[in-house]
């Protein structure tokens, strides 16, 4: 070997791992959404990428898959990103992560949002997760509670909740058990309603008028897909509204009270730096939300002729007019 090739091997060698970083590295990011959507999630990850170093179109390249809403297109689409051997997987939701691992053990995995990834199935544990995964938890101590709690304070008197889940999935049926849970401190009966099919929206919902008193609807991927007619038809039968995330507010729902899903998508680029920079997946820590947002929309609290507080308007993070 020549001298000037031996040299140029060896520098090449030990460079430093800011300079290795340079090469292109490629996400396949998993959406559960439309892209539309999740605009705004998506663009906290990607900014906050960039602050780390990691840009698009420079050493870094995105392939955006989205499910809208249907679940039956997760493995699909994760074992399409397997196929194209991409260098880590981004999900968030258990149903998509749940199958995305199920896709690889190999590929580095990172869940922005997930309910009980302990729970469900997705990690050992919180603190030593294993395997190829690490992300955000979406649970937090007591959120079932407070949010019942907080449909107390708009509906004097509550003693029967309707809570809106989904057959099979594995954080639903999670979900339920915590908020019966919560209930129970409250002396509030639990009701579940089970959705399988947006055709089934208005079926579902229309019958519980004068039945409860108030409605909870779980943050799951298909609910999101159809968070306007799932509002619309609770504002018919005149049921309040309680979700986790704020978009469901924005297209119609009563609150929400839920971590800050933005900031979560930030936090997931952190922990998808590390991976990037060498770190094994399963040795990072999962982390818990910091950030809860109470959302209030006043139109559909004058719609439905509940009476908001300026107490609790006050605490309200937004409130949308």
């Amino acid at each position: 070997m020549r001298r000037r090739e031996f040299i140029a091997l060896l520098g090449s060698a030990v460079l430093p791992a800011s300079a290795r970083a340079q090469q292109i590295r490629t996400i396949g990011l998993l959406g559960s959404s439309s892209e539309v959507a999740q605009r705004e999630w998506t663009a906290a990850f990607v900014k906050r990428m960039a602050q780390l170093g990691w840009s698009e179109g420079a050493n870094l390249k995105i392939a955006y898959r989205w499910a809208d809403g249907r679940n039956e297109r997760f493995a699909e689409l994760a074992a399409e990103l397997v196929r194209l051997n991409v260098d880590l997987i981004l999900t968030h939701n258990t149903v998509p992560t749940l199958l995305a691992k199920q896709a690889t053990s190999s590929i580095p995995i990172v869940f922005a949002t997930a309910g009980d990834p302990v729970g469900s199935g997705i990690v050992a544990s919180l603190a030593r997760p294993g395997g190829n995964v690490t992300g955000l938890s979406g649970q937090a101590p007591d959120t079932a509670g407070k949010r019942i709690e907080l449909l107390r304070e708009l509906t004097p008197g509550l003693e029967r909740l309707a809570v809106l889940t989904e057959t099979g999935n594995p954080f639903a049926s999670l979900d339920v058990k915590e908020v019966e849970r919560a209930a129970r401190t409250f002396n509030v009966q639990i009701q579940t309603v089970e959705l399988r099919s947006g055709d089934e929206i208005e079926a579902a919902i229309n019958p519980l008028k004068g039945r409860v008193q108030a409605l909870y609807v779980q943050p799951l991927p298909f609910f999101f897909a159809n968070r306007a007619p799932i509002s619309t038809a609770a504002l018919a039968a005149g049921l309040p509204t309680m979700f986790v995330i704020r978009e469901y507010v924005q297209a119609g729902g009563l609150m929400s009270y839920g971590p800050n899903w933005p900031s979560m998508w930030r936090r997931a680029a952190d922990l998808v730096a590390k991976v990037l920079n060498g770190a094994k997946p399963g040795d990072i820590p999962i982390e818990q939300p910091t950030q809860f947002d109470l959302v209030i929309n006043a139109r559909t609290a004058k719609a439905l002729g509940v009476t908001v507080s300026p107490a609790l308007f006050a605490r309200a993070d937004e409130v949308i007019e």
